[in-house]
């Protein structure tokens, strides 16, 4: 006996087909909704590894201005600090000023040798006001002196940032002879710390670079563009590892998570990063730069960097990061750009260098040309 035929046109067969149309449609969200929820359930966890600080946000000052500049309220900024393996420095100080609607990351690195008021009225170099006041007084030199609204910070040292690179399987950097010297005389120091092995660049040339060797990278201050290069190689590489962390697996995130977030401070809640999400996965480095923008070094033997004048660069600061032709920078920053005229010498008047390195994030995660066309040399 045949089979029954089916009338395909019958009230009964189309009802049975969009009950099993619905019925997988239904597991394929099932699916997707037990994935999202094991993410968040493995981020949930995974946070609880980094080490979550409260500040005492009555010792963290911010200008009357900045407090009431409607400009600021759409964007969220955070501070980033790298320190070294003793956590008493701050070598790298960035902003990293979100966009709250289109999500692209500007980053401006403070050259950490600037002349600014670094806490309690004291003038010194920017990276001495962690190790004299705390974080505190490293948010308080931020937003005082440039007119900012920084209230929360991530810090990493930069044996995370050795971990984070390997943990991703490198990242591609091009690199001149002189970079590739300078660069592996600072593998020594950073593979000490880290505790793990490294190789010599032979030469300059494209390679895919570990963990040491970025990290080492980021620290060439030696050669032309001194401490303003040196931003400039932290930025890329912030880049690189942003743009790769995207396309990663969730297994690789996982492993990453186990072995960085233990070495990461931040004050930023569970609550709010787990707000933030997956939409991190969206974010896009826009344009970075370096502060400030124009600059002489002090001639009085303290190597610093002055800003020229503090209340020009404030003023184009705010340009670069919120495209805001209408500010004006607030009395306390005139004081103290006031106050580092006296103090130098140097006003506007002042013959100074506009030495700055500015790029967009699609731009650091091109590979520049390289200088000494050498063929892509894999490590």
């Amino acid at each position: 006996m045949g089979k029954k035929r089916v009338d395909k046109k019958s009230a009964a067969y189309k009802k049975y087909r969009r009950r099993k149309v619905l019925f997988i449609v239904e597991m394929v969200l099932l699916f997707l909704v037990c994935g999202v929820a094991y993410v968040y359930i493995q981020l949930d966890s995974k946070l609880n590894l980094m080490e979550t600080e409260k500040l005492d946000e009555k010792k963290v000052v911010v200008n009357k201005t900045a407090e009431t500049n409607p400009t600021l309220k759409g964007y969220m900024n955070i501070a980033l600090f790298g320190v070294d393996e003793k956590k008493e420095n701050t070598d790298t100080i960035i902003i990293a000023s979100i966009n709250n609607d289109t999500k692209v990351v500007n980053l401006v690195s403070i050259y950490r040798d600037t002349l600014l008021n670094i806490g309690e009225d004291r003038y010194g170099k920017a990276n001495s006001s962690y190790p004299n006041g705390g974080m505190e007084w490293a948010l308080s030199m931020l937003n005082t002196n440039l007119d900012m609204d920084i209230s929360k910070y991530v810090m990493v040292d930069f044996s995370a940032l050795t971990d984070i690179i390997d943990e991703l399987g490198g990242i591609e950097i091009t690199v001149t002879d002189e970079e590739a010297e300078h660069l592996s005389n600072y593998c020594v120091s950073v593979a000490k710390v880290a505790e793990k092995d490294y190789e010599r660049l032979p030469g300059g040339g494209t390679y895919l670079m570990d963990g040491v060797q970025a990290t080492a990278y980021c620290r060439i201050r030696y050669g032309g563009g001194n401490d303003y290069k040196r931003t400039l190689r932290q930025r890329e590489v912030i880049a690189k590892i942003v743009d790769k962390a995207k396309s990663a697996d969730i297994g690789t995130l996982n492993k990453l998570m186990d072995e960085v977030f233990p070495k990461i401070s931040t004050n930023i809640s569970k609550s709010e990063i787990l707000s933030m999400g997956m939409s991190m996965l969206s974010y896009k480095i826009g344009e970075t730069t370096g502060f400030p923008f124009w600059h002489r070094t002090s001639e009085d033997g303290s190597y610093n960097e002055v800003p020229v004048t503090l209340e020009k660069n404030v003023d184009q600061l705010h340009i670069f990061l919120f495209g805001d032709e209408d500010y004006e920078p607030s009395e306390d920053v005139v004081e103290r750009s006031n106050y580092i005229i006296e103090r130098t010498g140097f006003s506007e008047d002042t013959a100074v260098s506009d030495e700055n390195y500015q790029s967009s994030g699609d731009e650091l995660t091109t590979e520049k040309e390289n200088e000494s066309e050498s063929d892509s040399q894999e490590q």
